[in-house]
C-alpha cells in the first residue's frame, strides 16, 4: 500500500514541520525531507514518508471530501473518528491514532502500517483464505466485545437511506418496502443484542501484515447494530468482486469459509447464513450507488433484491 508519488516537502513547510513536532523522538533527523503519496479514497488520505527515519504516517483530511457526502462538519467528523479510534483501538489492530488538527484541513494522523490490503488477495486469490480468516477473527473480537441492544429500527432506517441514493423508481420502490417489511417481522434478526460494527467493510480497509489484520477508516462506523452488518458487507464486496470477472459463483466458496471462520460453532453458523441475505442486500446497494456501468448497475439492484427475496423461502 504505497500510493501514487507526489513530491516532497521540505523544512519551513508549516504543515511538515507540525509533523515532525507530533512524533517527537519517533524522528531523529528533524531536517529530513518528507515523502507524500496520494491514495484514492472518500478524502484527501495521503502517506508521509520521512526520508531515512524507516516510518511514515498517513493524513486523512475531514474537509477535502473527494466521495458521494460532501456535506458535513468536518471538524465533527476528525473529533469523532479520532476518538472512536482511540477506544477502538483497545479491542482489535488498527494502526495507532497520533494527532488531529482543525488548522491543517481537519486532518487526522495515524501510523501507516506497511501492510497488503485484502483487495490485493481478491485479485491474486493466492492467500485469499488465510486472509479471510484473520479478517473474520478481528470483526468477531470487534463485535464480541463491544456488546449492547440492538437498535432494529435505526437498521432499517440506514437500509432504506440506501436505497433512497438510488432513486428507484415506484414500482421498484415498493418491492422492496414488501419485501423488508417481511424482515421487519421475522424474528431471524433479533440476536437478542447489538454491537459496534465497522459498518465500511469493505477490502480496502483491512490490511494484511505478518499474519495479522487490521482494519481501518471508521468514520462511518455504528453501534447498536446487527453483528452479522460487517459480514453481509463483505460478502457483497466478495460477490461483486467475481461478478466483474464474469462469475459470480466463484466468490461462494470464499464467502462460506468467511462465515465459517465467523462463526463458533455449526448451529451459529446456519444462524448467520439466514441472516446474511439481508445485510448482503445492503452490501449490495452500497456498491451499485457509485457503479457506473448501468448493466452492471442493474445486475446489482437484481442481486440485492434476490437476497431479501430469501425471506419467503426460509419463513
Amino acid at each position: 500500500m504505497s500510493g501514487k508519488y507526489l513530491g516532497k516537502i521540505k523544512p519551513g513547510d508549516p504543515f511538515r514541520d507540525w509533523l515532525i513536532h507530533i512524533l517527537g523522538k519517533r524522528i531523529k533527523n528533524k531536517e529530513c525531507s518528507v515523502r507524500v503519496f496520494q491514495f484514492a479514497a472518500s478524502h484527501m488520505v495521503r502517506r508521509y514518508e520521512f526520508k531515512g527515519e524507516g516510518f511514515s504516517v498517513m493524513g486523512k483530511f475531514f474537509n477535502r471530501p473527494l466521495g458521494f457526502i460532501r456535506e458535513y462538519d468536518p471538524d465533527r467528523a476528525m473529533v469523532n473518528e479520532y476518538y472512536k479510534l482511540k477506544e477502538i483501538s483497545r479491542i482489535i489492530d488498527i494502526p495507532e491514532t497520533i494527532a488531529i488538527n482543525r488548522d491543517f484541513d481537519c486532518v487526522l494522523i495515524t501510523e501507516y502500517i506497511s501492510g497488503k490490503p485484502l483487495y490485493k488477495y481478491f485479485e491474486e486469490e493466492y492467500g485469499l483464505y488465510e486472509s479471510l480468516t484473520a479478517v473474520a477473527r478481528l470483526l468477531r473480537t470487534l463485535h464480541d466485545k463491544t456488546r449492547m441492544h440492538y437498535d432494529k429500527e435505526k437498521e432499517f432506517v440506514m437500509y432504506s437511506k440506501n436505497l433512497n441514493y438510488l432513486n428507484p423508481d415506484h414500482h421498484t420502490r415498493k418491492i422492496y418496502e414488501e419485501l423488508m417489511g417481511k424482515w421487519w417481522y421475522c424474528s431471524f434478526l433479533d440476536l437478542g443484542y447489538g454491537c459496534q460494527i465497522h459498518h465500511d467493510a469493505t477490502p480496502a480497509n483491512y490490511l494484511l501484515h505478518r499474519g495479522w489484520a487490521y482494519a481501518i477508516d471508521f468514520e462511518l462506523s455504528v453501534d447498536h447494530a446487527n453483528p452479522i452488518h460487517d459480514p453481509g458487507i463483505l460478502s457483497a464486496e466478495i460477490k461483486n468482486f467475481f461478478a466483474l470477472k464474469g462469475e459470480d459463483r466463484r466468490g461462494e466458496p470464499y464467502i462460506g469459509h468467511f462465515l465459517w471462520e465467523y462463526s463458533k460453532n455449526l448451529e451459529e453458523f446456519h444462524r448467520i447464513t439466514r441472516i446474511l441475505p439481508f445485510y448482503m442486500s445492503y452490501g449490495l446497494l452500497r456498491i451499485a450507488r457509485g457503479e457506473k456501468n448501468e448493466g452492471h448497475r442493474k445486475y446489482l439492484l437484481r442481486e440485492a433484491e434476490g437476497c431479501l427475496r430469501s425471506i419467503e423461502r426460509n419463513k
